[in-house]
């Protein structure tokens, strides 16, 4: 038996302010807080770093430097965190209105006409049918059966909630409920849908849901709309136990710490996770027998397994949703954060009457940077574990319907490669590189991306940071890039 706790504190620094009630307090707070910022993007970096330095209170933008004077006005006028104003997300305001803009991914240019042939027989059908309609593999089924998530009444271990997906859109299912989508939105990111079902008598329509960001839009996406994949403690009921802490589940994160309160089918030798299992609670945390829910390859003995579209809920599947989570959040973050930064540029421009130009300068180019490393970073699979010794194994179906997507290069080789031995994949650059969401990263920060990518893959020696790609490796890769992605040359050849 193991036992688990969570000792964090979370801590955050207000300052004091003037009444939210005063008259006018949300609009001249709100257009302060917007016109200090747009003026920090140009001062002068002399003068910068000859300023007093001042402790901001967190806004809903990033925050630069400020002269002594701007920053005790700011103070000042500062929004408390729980004031109207200072709850505007930085994707609602220009020029990206995230909630109001339409937006122009493939569920949203559906019709009714699409829906005209749908099955009739049980939701499971239906679902079927879905599935292939929206390219998604069946085979990519995984199931958790935690109540965290917005159909938590309807979830449970009895009956887990199934999330299929591929490069740009997941579907996701419990029985008796709605079916929800996220998909890749060219300008807004991550965009969330939720589909009736359950009326036959109705034509099925992807309708945009709201009630998504009180969670996937605030802190554990970053506060930018995302996905993310979370282990709890279970107890029997699928309920969290909260003192015992989660984890936001990605390629970094340690093999023992994943997939509580997930179900997980496959073979991973001697090294244990949270899958399968229940937790008991105890003082501060909770206990758990990580033998029990080791190695499975059925799931009936936990739930009515006919009454999905599969049976199993596989390892392999798994740990890749859990790379393309990062990898999507990263890239969505990333363009909307830029775009954010190029309007403030633009806007600060004609506002001093200035010639108004795209390429990023200041604070701008700096946020085109972080990101940059940022996605870097999930690209090249910074920080992924370790495979246990022996490797990991699947049913196989998975497998071959991931590849079934491979763009191989002249000898064969594809960034979609199984390794399973010691890391997820043999060629260690995303596959996600060649998604929609990818393709539409505002044309600066691609650039950017590609360019910071052939540094690092076609040096003598890598950074430090990547020392962990071989020199073979580092050069298959970029071959593979030559060869089957027309951006990657084309931003070696740009000016």
């Amino acid at each position: 038996m193991e036992r688990w706790g969570d000792d964090s504190r979370n801590s955050s620094l207000r300052f004091a302010a003037f009444s939210p009630t005063t008259p006018g307090y949300t609009e001249v707070a709100k257009t302060l807080q917007l016109l200090i910022c747009v003026k920090a993007l140009h001062l002068d970096n002399r003068l910068t770093r000859r300023m007093h330095h001042f402790v901001a209170p967190r806004l809903p933008h990033p925050v630069c430097r400020i002269p002594l004077a701007a920053g005790i006005l700011l103070c000042l006028l500062a929004l408390p965190p729980d004031s109207p104003a200072q709850g505007i997300p930085d994707y609602e305001l220009p020029p990206i209105h995230y909630s109001t803009a339409t937006p122009s991914d493939r569920l949203a240019r559906l019709d009714e006409a699409w829906s005209a042939n749908r099955p009739r027989g049980t939701e499971a059908d239906l679902l079927r049918w879905l599935l292939a309609e929206l390219d998604v593999p069946v085979e990519s089924q995984v199931l958790v059966f935690s109540r965290t998530s917005l159909q938590r009444d309807l979830i449970h271990p009895r009956q887990p909630r199934a999330i299929y997906f591929s490069d740009d859109l997941y579907i996701g299912w419990v029985p008796g409920g709605l079916i929800e989508a996220t998909i890749t939105d060219p300008n807004l990111g991550m965009v969330f849908y939720r589909l009736e079902a359950r009326r036959p008598d109705r034509p099925l329509q992807f309708v945009r849901d709201a009630d998504c960001l009180s969670c996937h839009g605030g802190s554990m996406t970053r506060h930018w709309p995302g996905l993310m994949i979370r282990s709890v403690f279970p107890d029997f009921r699928g309920e969290p136990i909260t003192s015992a802490g989660s984890v936001l589940v990605g390629h970094d994160t340690p093999f023992e710490r994943r997939w509580g309160g997930w179900y997980v089918t496959g073979q991973h030798g001697e090294s244990r996770h949270l899958g399968n299992l229940f937790a008991t609670p105890v003082p501060g945390g909770a206990d758990v027998d990580t033998e029990a829910g080791a190695n499975l390859s059925r799931l009936d003995p936990f739930f009515a397994t006919a009454r999905y579209p599969r049976p199993d809920s596989d390892i392999v599947a798994l740990m890749v949703l859990e790379h393309q989570v990062v990898m999507h959040n990263r890239v969505s973050e990333g363009a909307l954060r830029v775009r954010r930064w190029s309007h403030y540029q633009r806007q600060l421009q004609l506002e001093l009457g200035e010639p108004v130009s795209d390429v990023p300068v200041g604070t701008a180019l700096r946020v085109v940077q972080g990101e940059t490393e940022r996605i870097v970073d999930a690209l090249l699979y910074h920080g992924e574990i370790r495979l246990p010794e022996g490797g990991i194994r699947g049913a196989g179906d998975f497998e071959r319907a991931f590849a079934a997507s491979r763009r191989p290069d002249t000898q064969g080789r594809s960034l979609r490669d199984f390794d399973l031995q010691t890391r997820l994949f043999r060629w260690r650059c995303s596959y996600l590189i060649h998604s929609e969401a990818f393709a539409a990263l505002p044309r600066e920060l691609k650039t950017s991306v590609l360019r910071r990518l052939d540094a690092i893959l076609s040096a003598e020696s890598p950074p430090e940071r990547y020392a962990y790609l071989a020199d073979d490796e580092r050069r298959v890769i970029r071959q593979i890039l030559l060869e089957t992605h027309p951006d990657f040359a084309a931003a070696l050849r740009g000016p």
